[in-house]
Protein backbone atom coordinates (compact mmCIF):
# COMPACT_ATOMS: atom_id res chain seq x y z
CA UNK A 1 0.00 0.00 0.00
CA UNK A 2 1.01 3.62 -0.42
CA UNK A 3 1.04 6.14 2.45
CA UNK A 4 2.16 9.75 2.82
CA UNK A 5 4.64 10.76 5.50
CA UNK A 6 1.92 12.85 7.15
CA UNK A 7 -0.49 9.90 7.29
CA UNK A 8 2.17 7.47 8.51
CA UNK A 9 3.41 9.85 11.21
CA UNK A 10 -0.12 10.28 12.57
CA UNK A 11 -0.66 6.54 12.60
CA UNK A 12 2.54 5.70 14.52
CA UNK A 13 2.61 8.57 17.00
CA UNK A 14 5.45 10.44 15.36
CA UNK A 15 6.00 13.74 13.56
CA UNK A 16 7.63 14.79 10.32
CA UNK A 17 10.94 16.21 11.54
CA UNK A 18 12.49 16.98 8.16
CA UNK A 19 11.47 16.95 4.54
CA UNK A 20 8.06 16.99 2.92
CA UNK A 21 4.96 15.75 4.78
CA UNK A 22 3.46 14.87 1.40
CA UNK A 23 6.33 12.51 0.52
CA UNK A 24 4.94 9.06 -0.24
CA UNK A 25 6.12 5.50 0.26
CA UNK A 26 4.84 2.34 -1.39
CA UNK A 27 7.58 -0.09 -0.27
CA UNK A 28 8.70 -0.91 3.26
CA UNK A 29 11.96 -2.22 4.67
CA UNK A 30 14.28 -2.48 7.67
CA UNK A 31 17.23 -3.41 5.42
CA UNK A 32 18.83 -0.47 3.66
CA UNK A 33 20.18 -2.80 0.97
CA UNK A 34 16.60 -3.45 -0.13
CA UNK A 35 15.66 0.22 -0.27
CA UNK A 36 14.78 1.77 -3.59
CA UNK A 37 12.66 4.58 -4.99
CA UNK A 38 9.50 5.00 -2.92
CA UNK A 39 10.74 2.99 0.09
CA UNK A 40 10.09 3.83 3.72
CA UNK A 41 13.05 2.64 5.78
CA UNK A 42 12.42 1.84 9.46
CA UNK A 43 15.62 2.32 11.47
CA UNK A 44 15.01 -0.60 13.84
CA UNK A 45 17.51 -1.64 16.49
CA UNK A 46 18.46 -5.31 16.48
CA UNK A 47 21.77 -7.09 16.07
CA UNK A 48 22.73 -3.88 14.28
CA UNK A 49 21.32 -0.38 14.72
CA UNK A 50 19.29 0.69 11.71
CA UNK A 51 20.10 4.33 12.40
CA UNK A 52 23.60 3.63 11.09
CA UNK A 53 22.11 2.83 7.68
CA UNK A 54 19.63 5.66 7.13
CA UNK A 55 22.01 7.50 4.82
CA UNK A 56 22.54 4.32 2.81
CA UNK A 57 18.78 3.81 2.47
CA UNK A 58 18.36 7.36 1.17
CA UNK A 59 21.30 6.91 -1.20
CA UNK A 60 19.50 3.91 -2.68
CA UNK A 61 16.34 5.93 -3.29
CA UNK A 62 14.29 5.71 -0.10
CA UNK A 63 11.96 8.69 0.30
CA UNK A 64 11.05 8.35 4.00
CA UNK A 65 12.82 7.02 7.08
CA UNK A 66 11.33 6.42 10.51
CA UNK A 67 13.91 7.16 13.20
CA UNK A 68 14.16 7.51 16.96
CA UNK A 69 17.62 9.12 17.11
CA UNK A 70 19.08 12.22 15.53
CA UNK A 71 20.42 11.43 12.08
CA UNK A 72 21.74 13.82 9.44
CA UNK A 73 19.04 15.30 7.21
CA UNK A 74 19.33 14.48 3.52
CA UNK A 75 18.14 16.87 0.82
CA UNK A 76 14.92 15.60 -0.75
CA UNK A 77 14.35 12.96 1.94
CA UNK A 78 11.80 12.92 4.73
CA UNK A 79 12.37 11.91 8.36
CA UNK A 80 9.63 10.83 10.74
CA UNK A 81 10.75 10.94 14.36
CA UNK A 82 9.18 8.56 16.91
CA UNK A 83 9.97 7.60 20.52
CA UNK A 84 10.83 4.00 19.56
CA UNK A 85 11.26 2.86 15.95
CA UNK A 86 10.52 -0.80 16.72
CA UNK A 87 7.20 0.11 18.31
CA UNK A 88 6.51 2.39 15.36
CA UNK A 89 6.80 -0.54 12.96
CA UNK A 90 4.23 -2.49 14.98
CA UNK A 91 1.89 0.51 14.96
CA UNK A 92 2.39 0.90 11.22
CA UNK A 93 1.38 -2.73 10.76
CA UNK A 94 -1.68 -2.18 12.94
CA UNK A 95 -2.66 0.82 10.81
CA UNK A 96 -2.08 -1.12 7.61
CA UNK A 97 -4.49 -3.76 8.88
CA UNK A 98 -7.21 -1.12 9.23
CA UNK A 99 -6.62 -0.16 5.60
CA UNK A 100 -7.16 -3.82 4.70
CA UNK A 101 -10.42 -3.94 6.60
CA UNK A 102 -12.31 -6.05 4.03
CA UNK A 103 -9.50 -8.59 3.60
CA UNK A 104 -9.39 -11.97 5.32
CA UNK A 105 -6.12 -12.53 7.16
CA UNK A 106 -4.83 -16.10 7.46
CA UNK A 107 -2.34 -16.76 10.26
CA UNK A 108 -0.10 -19.83 10.00
CA UNK A 109 2.02 -21.12 12.88
CA UNK A 110 3.63 -24.39 13.91
CA UNK A 111 6.97 -25.92 14.82
CA UNK A 112 7.70 -26.80 11.18
CA UNK A 113 6.15 -26.21 7.78
CA UNK A 114 4.94 -22.62 8.29
CA UNK A 115 6.58 -21.21 5.18
CA UNK A 116 5.65 -24.12 2.92
CA UNK A 117 2.04 -24.02 4.13
CA UNK A 118 1.97 -20.26 3.57
CA UNK A 119 3.27 -20.70 0.01
CA UNK A 120 0.79 -23.51 -0.69
CA UNK A 121 -2.14 -21.55 0.76
CA UNK A 122 -1.35 -18.52 -1.37
CA UNK A 123 -1.06 -20.73 -4.44
CA UNK A 124 -4.34 -22.53 -3.71
CA UNK A 125 -6.14 -19.19 -3.49
CA UNK A 126 -4.36 -17.34 -6.29
CA UNK A 127 -6.61 -18.58 -9.09
CA UNK A 128 -9.78 -17.18 -7.55
CA UNK A 129 -8.78 -14.45 -5.08
CA UNK A 130 -6.49 -11.43 -4.95
CA UNK A 131 -3.88 -12.78 -2.55
CA UNK A 132 -0.89 -11.26 -0.79
CA UNK A 133 1.48 -13.51 1.19
CA UNK A 134 4.41 -12.79 3.44
CA UNK A 135 7.72 -12.95 1.58
CA UNK A 136 10.24 -15.56 2.70
CA UNK A 137 9.85 -16.25 6.40
CA UNK A 138 8.54 -12.87 7.58
CA UNK A 139 6.98 -14.29 10.73
CA UNK A 140 7.95 -12.10 13.70
CA UNK A 141 7.37 -8.63 15.16
CA UNK A 142 9.23 -7.16 12.19
CA UNK A 143 8.16 -9.44 9.37
CA UNK A 144 4.43 -9.42 10.06
CA UNK A 145 4.00 -5.61 9.99
CA UNK A 146 6.09 -5.47 6.81
CA UNK A 147 3.79 -8.11 5.29
CA UNK A 148 0.69 -6.03 6.07
CA UNK A 149 2.29 -2.82 4.82
CA UNK A 150 3.29 -4.58 1.62
CA UNK A 151 -0.22 -5.79 0.87
CA UNK A 152 -2.18 -3.93 -1.81
CA UNK A 153 -5.39 -2.44 -0.48
CA UNK A 154 -7.28 -4.45 -3.10
CA UNK A 155 -6.19 -7.79 -1.55
CA UNK A 156 -8.99 -10.21 -0.67
CA UNK A 157 -6.77 -12.48 1.43
CA UNK A 158 -3.48 -11.82 3.23
CA UNK A 159 -1.57 -14.97 4.21
CA UNK A 160 0.85 -14.48 7.09
CA UNK A 161 3.27 -16.55 9.13
CA UNK A 162 3.41 -16.23 12.90
CA UNK A 163 6.44 -17.53 14.75
CA UNK A 164 7.26 -17.50 18.45
CA UNK A 165 10.35 -17.67 20.61
CA UNK A 166 8.62 -16.55 23.81
CA UNK A 167 5.17 -16.77 25.35
CA UNK A 168 2.90 -13.98 24.15
CA UNK A 169 4.66 -13.53 20.79
CA UNK A 170 1.81 -14.97 18.74
CA UNK A 171 -0.85 -13.16 20.78
CA UNK A 172 0.95 -9.90 19.99
CA UNK A 173 1.12 -10.70 16.28
CA UNK A 174 -2.53 -11.74 16.20
CA UNK A 175 -3.53 -8.47 17.87
CA UNK A 176 -1.90 -6.63 14.96
CA UNK A 177 -3.11 -8.85 12.10
CA UNK A 178 -6.56 -9.84 13.44
CA UNK A 179 -6.73 -13.17 11.58
CA UNK A 180 -10.04 -14.87 10.79
CA UNK A 181 -8.33 -18.15 9.85
CA UNK A 182 -5.62 -19.89 11.86
CA UNK A 183 -3.51 -22.91 10.91
CA UNK A 184 -1.30 -24.89 13.30
CA UNK A 185 0.86 -27.17 11.18
CA UNK A 186 2.39 -29.22 13.99
CA UNK A 187 3.54 -28.89 17.59
CA UNK A 188 7.12 -30.11 17.86
CA UNK A 189 10.21 -29.02 19.78
CA UNK A 190 11.38 -25.92 17.89
CA UNK A 191 12.34 -23.12 20.36
CA UNK A 192 11.52 -25.42 23.30
CA UNK A 193 14.34 -23.85 25.32
CA UNK A 194 12.37 -20.62 25.65
CA UNK A 195 8.84 -22.01 25.51
CA UNK A 196 8.99 -24.79 28.10
CA UNK A 197 8.93 -28.03 26.09
CA UNK A 198 6.05 -29.25 23.96
CA UNK A 199 3.49 -28.29 26.58
CA UNK A 200 4.65 -24.70 26.51
CA UNK A 201 4.93 -24.73 22.72
CA UNK A 202 1.33 -25.95 22.38
CA UNK A 203 0.21 -23.24 24.78
CA UNK A 204 1.87 -20.53 22.70
CA UNK A 205 0.65 -21.90 19.35
CA UNK A 206 -2.83 -21.87 20.84
CA UNK A 207 -2.61 -18.10 21.19
CA UNK A 208 -3.41 -17.92 17.48
CA UNK A 209 -6.54 -20.05 17.87
CA UNK A 210 -7.74 -18.03 20.84
CA UNK A 211 -7.59 -14.88 18.70
CA UNK A 212 -9.95 -16.21 16.03
CA UNK A 213 -13.54 -14.94 15.85
CA UNK A 214 -16.51 -17.25 16.26
CA UNK A 215 -17.22 -17.14 12.54
CA UNK A 216 -13.58 -17.94 11.71
CA UNK A 217 -11.74 -21.18 11.00
CA UNK A 218 -9.00 -23.22 12.67
CA UNK A 219 -7.16 -25.85 10.60
CA UNK A 220 -5.31 -28.53 12.57
CA UNK A 221 -3.15 -31.56 11.80
CA UNK A 222 -4.95 -34.69 13.03
CA UNK A 223 -1.63 -36.57 13.25
CA UNK A 224 -0.34 -34.16 15.92
CA UNK A 225 -1.28 -35.28 19.44
CA UNK A 226 -1.61 -31.65 20.56
CA UNK A 227 -4.44 -30.90 18.13
CA UNK A 228 -7.26 -32.23 20.31
CA UNK A 229 -6.32 -29.83 23.09
CA UNK A 230 -5.78 -26.96 20.67
CA UNK A 231 -9.27 -27.45 19.21
CA UNK A 232 -10.81 -26.65 22.60
CA UNK A 233 -9.13 -23.25 22.68
CA UNK A 234 -11.03 -21.62 19.85
CA UNK A 235 -14.57 -20.43 19.22
CA UNK A 236 -13.99 -20.86 15.48
CA UNK A 237 -14.98 -23.81 13.34
CA UNK A 238 -12.34 -26.54 13.22
CA UNK A 239 -11.15 -28.57 10.21
CA UNK A 240 -8.98 -31.63 10.89
CA UNK A 241 -6.55 -32.77 8.20
CA UNK A 242 -4.90 -36.19 8.11
CA UNK A 243 -4.55 -39.68 6.70
CA UNK A 244 -7.01 -41.54 8.93
CA UNK A 245 -10.70 -42.07 8.16
CA UNK A 246 -13.10 -39.63 9.76
CA UNK A 247 -11.09 -36.45 9.33
CA UNK A 248 -12.54 -33.49 7.45
CA UNK A 249 -9.87 -33.46 4.76
CA UNK A 250 -8.24 -36.81 4.09
CA UNK A 251 -4.96 -37.72 2.42
CA UNK A 252 -4.43 -41.12 0.79
CA UNK A 253 -2.34 -42.94 -1.86
CA UNK A 254 0.83 -40.97 -1.12
CA UNK A 255 3.78 -41.54 -3.47
CA UNK A 256 7.05 -39.72 -4.19
CA UNK A 257 8.58 -39.40 -7.65
CA UNK A 258 12.30 -39.49 -8.43
CA UNK A 259 12.56 -35.78 -7.55
CA UNK A 260 10.89 -36.26 -4.14
CA UNK A 261 7.73 -34.53 -5.38
CA UNK A 262 4.62 -36.00 -3.74
CA UNK A 263 1.49 -37.32 -5.40
CA UNK A 264 -1.59 -38.10 -3.34
CA UNK A 265 -5.36 -38.21 -3.35
CA UNK A 266 -7.17 -35.33 -1.66
CA UNK A 267 -10.60 -36.26 -0.29
CA UNK A 268 -12.89 -33.44 0.87
CA UNK A 269 -16.58 -32.61 1.07
CA UNK A 270 -15.93 -30.20 -1.83
CA UNK A 271 -14.55 -32.94 -4.07
CA UNK A 272 -11.91 -35.67 -4.48
CA UNK A 273 -8.98 -35.55 -6.88
CA UNK A 274 -5.37 -36.60 -7.37
CA UNK A 275 -2.86 -33.88 -6.47
CA UNK A 276 0.70 -33.45 -7.68
CA UNK A 277 2.99 -31.04 -5.84
CA UNK A 278 6.01 -29.14 -7.08
CA UNK A 279 7.35 -28.80 -3.54
CA UNK A 280 9.55 -31.65 -2.33
CA UNK A 281 9.27 -34.02 0.60
CA UNK A 282 6.49 -36.22 1.93
CA UNK A 283 5.87 -33.70 4.72
CA UNK A 284 4.45 -31.33 2.11
CA UNK A 285 1.37 -33.54 1.74
CA UNK A 286 -0.08 -32.47 5.09
CA UNK A 287 0.94 -28.87 4.42
CA UNK A 288 -0.87 -28.93 1.07
CA UNK A 289 -4.00 -30.48 2.56
CA UNK A 290 -4.14 -27.79 5.25
CA UNK A 291 -3.70 -25.13 2.57
CA UNK A 292 -6.55 -26.71 0.62
CA UNK A 293 -8.74 -26.61 3.71
CA UNK A 294 -8.19 -22.86 4.07
CA UNK A 295 -8.83 -22.13 0.39
CA UNK A 296 -11.92 -24.31 0.11
CA UNK A 297 -13.46 -22.85 3.28
CA UNK A 298 -12.87 -19.37 1.83
CA UNK A 299 -14.87 -20.36 -1.24
CA UNK A 300 -12.19 -21.16 -3.79
CA UNK A 301 -13.42 -23.68 -6.40
CA UNK A 302 -12.06 -27.18 -5.81
CA UNK A 303 -10.54 -27.56 -9.30
CA UNK A 304 -8.73 -24.22 -8.99
CA UNK A 305 -7.38 -25.18 -5.56
CA UNK A 306 -5.96 -28.45 -6.93
CA UNK A 307 -4.36 -26.63 -9.88
CA UNK A 308 -2.89 -24.00 -7.53
CA UNK A 309 -1.29 -26.64 -5.33
CA UNK A 310 0.30 -28.18 -8.40
CA UNK A 311 1.77 -24.85 -9.49
CA UNK A 312 3.02 -23.75 -6.06
CA UNK A 313 6.70 -22.93 -5.76
CA UNK A 314 8.72 -23.01 -2.57
CA UNK A 315 11.03 -20.58 -0.80
CA UNK A 316 14.79 -20.84 -1.25
CA UNK A 317 16.99 -23.11 0.91
CA UNK A 318 14.04 -25.41 1.65
CA UNK A 319 14.28 -28.84 0.06
CA UNK A 320 15.94 -27.44 -3.03
CA UNK A 321 17.13 -30.34 -5.16
CA UNK A 322 20.05 -29.82 -7.53
CA UNK A 323 21.61 -32.44 -9.78
CA UNK A 324 25.13 -31.48 -10.82
CA UNK A 325 26.64 -32.06 -14.23
CA UNK A 326 28.67 -35.03 -12.98
CA UNK A 327 25.74 -36.76 -11.27
CA UNK A 328 25.76 -35.62 -7.62
CA UNK A 329 22.36 -34.88 -6.11
CA UNK A 330 22.23 -32.12 -3.47
CA UNK A 331 19.25 -31.42 -1.21
CA UNK A 332 19.75 -27.93 0.18
CA UNK A 333 17.42 -27.65 3.20
CA UNK A 334 19.74 -25.36 5.13
CA UNK A 335 17.38 -22.49 5.91
CA UNK A 336 16.55 -23.78 9.37
CA UNK A 337 16.19 -26.97 11.39
CA UNK A 338 14.15 -28.47 14.20
CA UNK A 339 13.59 -32.07 15.30
CA UNK A 340 10.47 -32.30 13.13
CA UNK A 341 11.96 -30.81 9.98
CA UNK A 342 15.30 -32.61 10.38
CA UNK A 343 13.53 -35.96 10.66
CA UNK A 344 11.45 -35.18 7.56
CA UNK A 345 14.58 -34.22 5.62
CA UNK A 346 16.43 -37.41 6.62
CA UNK A 347 13.44 -39.52 5.56
CA UNK A 348 13.36 -37.67 2.23
CA UNK A 349 17.05 -38.46 1.66
CA UNK A 350 16.35 -42.11 2.47
CA UNK A 351 13.52 -42.16 -0.10
CA UNK A 352 15.67 -40.70 -2.87
CA UNK A 353 16.69 -43.18 -5.57
CA UNK A 354 20.44 -42.92 -6.07
CA UNK A 355 23.23 -44.92 -7.64
CA UNK A 356 25.77 -44.09 -4.93
CA UNK A 357 25.74 -43.29 -1.24
CA UNK A 358 23.33 -41.18 0.77
CA UNK A 359 25.20 -38.55 2.80
CA UNK A 360 23.56 -36.40 5.50
CA UNK A 361 25.35 -33.22 6.57
CA UNK A 362 23.64 -32.20 9.80
CA UNK A 363 24.41 -29.25 12.03
CA UNK A 364 22.99 -28.06 15.30
CA UNK A 365 19.27 -27.62 15.98
CA UNK A 366 19.29 -24.56 18.20
CA UNK A 367 17.14 -23.50 21.18
CA UNK A 368 16.24 -26.98 22.42
CA UNK A 369 17.44 -26.35 25.99
CA UNK A 370 17.67 -29.45 28.19
CA UNK A 371 16.38 -31.60 25.33
CA UNK A 372 19.31 -30.74 23.05
CA UNK A 373 21.31 -33.97 23.47
CA UNK A 374 18.27 -36.27 23.34
CA UNK A 375 16.84 -34.64 20.22
CA UNK A 376 20.16 -34.82 18.37
CA UNK A 377 20.59 -38.45 19.41
CA UNK A 378 17.15 -39.20 18.01
CA UNK A 379 18.09 -37.75 14.63
CA UNK A 380 21.31 -39.77 14.62
CA UNK A 381 19.32 -42.93 15.38
CA UNK A 382 16.84 -42.11 12.62
CA UNK A 383 19.65 -41.61 10.10
CA UNK A 384 21.10 -45.00 11.01
CA UNK A 385 17.75 -46.77 10.87
CA UNK A 386 16.84 -45.11 7.56
CA UNK A 387 19.88 -46.53 5.79
CA UNK A 388 21.90 -43.34 5.39
CA UNK A 389 25.50 -44.28 4.55
CA UNK A 390 27.51 -41.32 5.88
CA UNK A 391 26.62 -38.71 8.47
CA UNK A 392 28.78 -35.58 8.62
CA UNK A 393 28.04 -34.07 12.03
CA UNK A 394 28.91 -30.37 12.13
CA UNK A 395 29.81 -28.54 15.32
CA UNK A 396 28.62 -28.95 18.88
CA UNK A 397 26.00 -31.72 18.44
CA UNK A 398 28.43 -34.15 16.78
CA UNK A 399 28.82 -36.42 19.80
CA UNK A 400 25.06 -36.69 20.36
CA UNK A 401 24.38 -37.45 16.69
CA UNK A 402 27.10 -40.11 16.77
CA UNK A 403 25.72 -41.62 19.99
CA UNK A 404 22.31 -41.95 18.38
CA UNK A 405 23.77 -43.76 15.37
CA UNK A 406 25.76 -46.20 17.49
CA UNK A 407 24.97 -49.81 16.65
CA UNK A 408 23.93 -49.05 13.06
CA UNK A 409 25.90 -49.30 9.84
CA UNK A 410 26.00 -45.51 9.57
CA UNK A 411 29.50 -44.01 9.33
CA UNK A 412 29.79 -40.77 11.31
CA UNK A 413 32.43 -38.11 10.65
CA UNK A 414 32.59 -35.15 13.04
CA UNK A 415 33.82 -31.74 11.87
CA UNK A 416 33.95 -28.42 13.74
CA UNK A 417 32.26 -26.09 11.26
CA UNK A 418 30.81 -25.53 7.79
CA UNK A 419 34.21 -24.91 6.19
CA UNK A 420 35.53 -28.23 7.49
CA UNK A 421 32.40 -30.00 6.29
CA UNK A 422 32.87 -28.56 2.80
CA UNK A 423 36.51 -29.68 2.75
CA UNK A 424 35.59 -33.20 3.85
CA UNK A 425 32.85 -33.52 1.26
CA UNK A 426 35.15 -32.32 -1.51
CA UNK A 427 37.23 -35.41 -0.80
CA UNK A 428 34.38 -37.83 -0.07
CA UNK A 429 31.52 -37.15 -2.49
CA UNK A 430 31.51 -38.93 -5.83
CA UNK A 431 29.18 -39.00 -8.87
CA UNK A 432 26.03 -40.91 -8.01
CA UNK A 433 25.99 -39.78 -4.36
CA UNK A 434 23.15 -37.77 -2.82
CA UNK A 435 23.87 -35.19 -0.11
CA UNK A 436 21.42 -33.58 2.31
CA UNK A 437 22.48 -30.32 4.00
CA UNK A 438 20.41 -29.37 7.07
CA UNK A 439 20.93 -27.20 10.19
CA UNK A 440 19.59 -24.21 12.06
CA UNK A 441 20.04 -20.96 10.16
CA UNK A 442 22.86 -19.62 12.33
CA UNK A 443 25.09 -22.58 11.42
CA UNK A 444 25.28 -21.38 7.81
CA UNK A 445 25.40 -24.77 6.10
CA UNK A 446 24.09 -23.32 2.82
CA UNK A 447 27.78 -22.61 2.15
CA UNK A 448 28.40 -26.36 2.12
CA UNK A 449 25.72 -26.85 -0.53
CA UNK A 450 27.12 -23.98 -2.60
CA UNK A 451 30.64 -25.50 -2.49
CA UNK A 452 29.30 -28.89 -3.52
CA UNK A 453 27.51 -27.40 -6.53
CA UNK A 454 30.64 -25.53 -7.59
CA UNK A 455 32.87 -28.54 -7.06
CA UNK A 456 30.74 -30.82 -9.22
CA UNK A 457 29.71 -28.37 -11.90
CA UNK A 458 31.63 -30.20 -14.60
Amino acid sequence: MELSARELAAAIGGHVAAGAPDARASAWSIDSRLAGPGTCFFAVRGARDGHDFVADAFARGATISVVADDVPAVRGATLIRVPRSGDALSEAGRYARTRLGHATVVGITGSAGKTATKDLTAAALAGSRRVHASPGSYNNEVGLPLTLLGAPETADVVVTEMGARFEGNIADLAAIARPAVGVVTHVGMAHSEHLGGRTGIARVKGELLESLPGDGLAVLNAACDASAGLATRTAAAVILVGRDPGVDIRISDVELDDELRPRFTLETSWGTAPVILGLRGEQQVENAAMAAGVALWLGAPFEIVVAGLRDASGTSLRMELVRTADGVTIINDAYNSSPTSAAAAVRSLANLRVGGRRVAVLGEMLELGPDTAAEHEAIGALAGAAGIDLLVAVGQPASALAAGARGTALVVRAVPDAAAAAALLADQVRPGDAVLVKASRAVGLERVADELVKGHAS
